[in-house]
């Protein structure tokens, strides 16, 4: 007899599943889509089981709308991960699979590629390119945009191109549109193109073939110095496998970094890369996916997302720069891509390497204590010299913006060398504050604990926690004054300043606010390696894994904050990031220099970093959290709760650490701190406390947690507050 009742879970923020009755017209399958009603909604839910029987009235459920796939739309071993998921980060199983699926499927579209309309150049319009287009800026940036090949009309859209444009240069002969159809499924026999003239050295060899003779499960630490060559040592990874006709997976933490990957690994290999990352339309993000599941795509590369993709037969997982905190989920469902990865790289007993300059504490720990395999790349690939690193003590010196005088002539003397120079200064907008000069008053968010940023571009004051913004105000609510002046640089005002000292050399900035286009940051960067500027200004999004050969210095405007943080990881963050940016630097022949511009020259981190290694650095780390008992020693639960009224979230989280505490596993090993205001008590409106549970062991913790979680959701309290696990934090804010 045929199950009429299905179990399904749906994406809404509650630990339980939904019984529906299976029409017998409908055919649904476990691990497949339906369509059910939820209220006076529609959703688009996951059969999780079938069954004869229901814990309520059979009469009283309500019927399957429709059936959305004939088959799973993950493998076994990927759907018990994503359950695995749910179940480690204390995240609903309906959410946490809705996550799991492209825009277009949690919609209900059909799992099928989607045709694609794409434009590209004629050879009339190839010609039209050598003349000109006189004052049609419009036509002129789209055809310069086609000009390096072949471009979807929603990317085309994207990029500011309206159809109106696409229509004229149509007319003209210059572009023509064809509909891209869904793509084969064979791949060339010759996988691999002529690679480049590059010897490896001997280490890079030995973690080669480390890896290639590993036929299942191994996790690999590939601690590279900077430009010590790990992209190549990742392709020469790839080669058998793709040769098996095996896939493979690359992790990178940011979209920023994936136009050069990409540009790389198509280069080396015929095989289809798809790319996968926020970017993406829907349409784009549904056929990268099904490229991935039917096995047309040799290699997915993609940030965090991409993580979760299907794949015909994985064959290896790479997590590029694994120790940057990009790659953790900051709300919804709040996993690590990195350690889900391992997981994911375990259950399909494939190898993963985690490649870093600058490993985490964490995977450094697991290499030091033999639970990974550890791989050192201390050599700079090629003709790349190590860099000179100097500080310049900054106190009582006069700062122009942030510069200081020593800073500027080293500026000068590179760039009249006829080189790139990089400024790093993490901070956006023209200055982090606006203060009045008479009284002292500081314009403040009304809804958060933080000053607002003054951004002069577009004349507004702005929060960049809530995200609220006002037109620049000019006169003071404490005293009346209009005498109102910027406190602090930003990369705004960085801009501005060296405009005005270096006005014979071009500036490019590289923020959030800068590149907030789709295509600009590609734009800017293409730009950067054309030297078209000379001078880089940016936030931590220019720090990371590019290549520009250019450059020979790099100098770090501002770190002191960092020395002095309550956050435990600072000085790990502030470690990694000074390897990262000084790696810019010195990348080809031309050697390389850095510069720290600090108020503690003294500071013993600094010191360690300008004198010693990376590795010294964390060893010494290493020993404190030991001592003190921190991860990776202890494992982290942090309890964030937030509501109008202070009084309720202090009282709820006291609950909860009693629910804790209660627990028969919690002993002298386990330790629950706070409940205590957050680090930013006020955001947007609402007061913020949070408490910290520190356990020995990811089972312990788990344990407690599970047992703890349906008592903390009964308590009267929860439905007046917000409330949210993150296990294993990485940011206590």
């Amino acid at each position: 007899m045929r199950p009429n009742v299905a179990r399904v879970a749906l994406p809404v923020p509650l630990d339980k599943q939904f019984d529906y009755i299976v029409p017998t017209h409908l055919f649904p399958v476990v691990g497949g889509r339906v369509s059910v009603p939820f209220g006076r909604q529609t959703l688009v839910g996951i059969v999780t089981q079938f069954s004869h029987q229901s814990d309520f009235p059979i009469d009283q459920l309500k019927p399957i709308k429709a059936a959305l796939d004939s088959r799973p739309i993950w493998s076994q071993p990927l759907y018990e991960l994503i359950t695995w998921c749910s179940l480690y980060y204390q995240h609903p199983l309906g959410d946490t699979l809705h996550n799991a699926l492209p825009a277009a499927l949690r919609k209900g579209k059909p799992a099928e590629f989607a045709t694609t309309v794409e434009w590209q150049l004629t050879e009339a319009g190839k010609n039209q390119l050598m003349h000109g287009f006189g004052r049609a800026v419009k036509q002129a940036k789209a055809m310069h945009f086609l000009e390096n090949g072949p471009c979807s009309h929603q990317a085309l859209l994207d990029n500011d191109i309206g159809s109106t444009v696409l229509k004229t240069l149509d007319e003209k002969g210059w572009v023509r549109a064809h509909e891209k159809q869904a793509p084969t499924l064979q791949w060339p026999s010759d996988l691999t193109n002529t690679p480049p003239d590059l010897r490896l050295n001997e280490e890079q060899a030995i973690a080669i073939a480390s890896v290639n003779s590993q036929t299942d499960f191994g996790c690999y630490l590939l601690e590279g110095v900077t430009g010590s060559g790990k992209t190549e040592v990742y392709l020469n990874m790839i080669k058998p496998v793709l040769e098996r006709g095996q896939q493979a997976l690359v992790l990178v933490p940011e979209i920023g970094l994936t136009p050069q990957t990409i540009n790389r690994f198509r280069k080396r290999f015929n095989v289809p890369v798809e790319v996968i990352h926020s970017g993406l339309n829907d349409t784009e993000r549904l056929n990268a996916w099904l490229s991935a599941r039917d096995k047309v795509a040799g290699i997915v590369i993609g940030t965090r997302s991409a993580l979760l993709t299907p794949f015909a037969d994985l064959g290896i997982i790479i997590v590029d720069e694994e120790h940057d905190t990009s790659y953790k989920q900051q709300d919804s469902l709040r996993y690590h891509a990195r350690d889900v990865a391992v997981m994911r790289a375990n259950k399909a007993q494939i190898p993963i390497i985690l490649g870093s300059a600058t490993p985490s504490l964490e995977t450094l720990q697991n290499a030091l204590s033999g639970k990974y395999h550890h791989l050192i790349l201390s050599q700079r690939a090629g003709l790349a010299v190590p860099t000179t690193n100097k500080v310049i003590d900054v106190k009582g010196q006069y700062l122009e913006s942030g510069l200081s005088a020593p800073l500027i002539a080293q500026l000068r003397r590179h760039l009249n060398a006829g080189n790139q120079v990089m400024l790093f200064l993490n901070r956006r907008g023209f200055s982090p504050a606006l203060m009045c000069h008479e009284c002292g008053w500081i314009a403040e968010c009304k809804r958060c604990d933080a000053y607002y940023t003054y951004h002069q571009a577009s004349n507004e004051i702005r929060c960049h926690h809530c995200g609220s913004q006002h037109p620049v105000i000019h006169q003071c609510q404490g005293c009346g004054s209009h005498q109102l002046v910027t406190v602090g640089v930003g990369t705004e005002q960085l801009e501005s300043q060296l405009g005005e000292l270096f006005p014979e050399y071009k500036t490019i900035r590289i923020d959030r606010d800068s590149t907030r286009r789709k295509g600009s940051l590609e734009a800017a960067l293409d730009a950067i390696k054309k030297n078209e500027y000379q001078i880089l200004i940016g936030t931590q999004m220019l720090a990371k894994g590019h290549h520009f050969p250019n450059v020979t210095l790099v100098a770090l405007l501002d770190v002191d904050g960092s020395l002095y943080s309550s956050d435990f990881r600072a000085s790990e963050r502030l470690a990694q990031l000074f390897i990262q940016v000084a790696g810019r630097a010195g990348r080809a022949s031309k050697p390389g220099e850095v510069l720290l511009q600090t108020h503690h020259p003294d500071h013993p981190l600094l010191q360690s970093l300008l004198n010693k290694d990376y590795r010294h650095f964390a060893d010494t780390v290493l020993q404190e959290r030991k001592l003190a008992q921190l991860p990776p020693f202890s494992f982290l639960t942090l309890i964030r709760c937030e509501a109008n009224n202070p009084a309720d979230v202090e009282t709820f989280l006291r609950q909860v650490r009693y629910s804790l505490e209660a627990h028969p596993l919690f002993d002298n090993s386990c330790l629950v701190l706070g409940p205590t205001p957050a680090p930013i008590a006020k955001r947007a409106g609402k007061s913020r406390w949070q408490l910290i549970l520190q356990v020995p062991s990811r089972s312990v913790m788990q344990k407690i947690i599970s047992s703890a979680k349906p008592v903390i959701t009964q308590l009267p309290l929860a439905k007046k507050v917000r409330w949210s696990m993150d296990i294993e934090p990485q940011d206590l804010s």
